[in-house]
């Protein structure tokens, strides 16, 4: 008896241990996301990720970053035409950068997916290098 609670405790304590490792990884993602994010975006979707009005969408509780596959194919192969960003038209056009590493561009979406409003779960690498293909 005393066997099994002790394998209990080993299996739930184990549970918890994978699952802070997930969270921590997550976070590790999204502070590297951060210093790629001022590189490389804050220029057109502005630093605190509000965009610029007509211009370039926010980042701001954007419902754009639901999609994972979507926003991971923006950045890798860029944007052209109309879209719609919380229930407003922008016709601008965001330029590829597809010269960032695959975990680049993970960290920059984890940062951007989970900044300013935004909980999304945690884009891994191996998503964005099916995308790339």
């Amino acid at each position: 008896m005393i066997q099994k609670i002790f394998l209990l405790v080993l299996v739930f304590s184990g549970a918890a241990t994978i699952a802070s490792a997930q969270e921590n990884t997550l976070q590790q993602s999204i502070t590297k996301g951060e210093s790629i994010y001022a590189a490389n975006c804050s220029s057109c979707h502005m630093p605190t990720g509000e965009g610029l009005g007509g211009a370039f969408p926010p980042l701001v509780n954007s419902n754009w970053l639901k999609n994972q596959k979507q926003i991971i194919g923006v950045v890798l192969k860029g944007l052209e035409g109309e879209i719609k960003v919380n229930d407003e038209v922008y016709n601008a056009a965001m330029p590829s950068f597809n010269q960032l590493t695959d975990q680049e561009i993970a960290d920059v979406l984890n940062f951007v997916s989970n900044s300013w409003g935004n909980k999304q779960p945690m884009i891994k690498l191996e998503q964005v290098k099916a995308e790339r293909k």
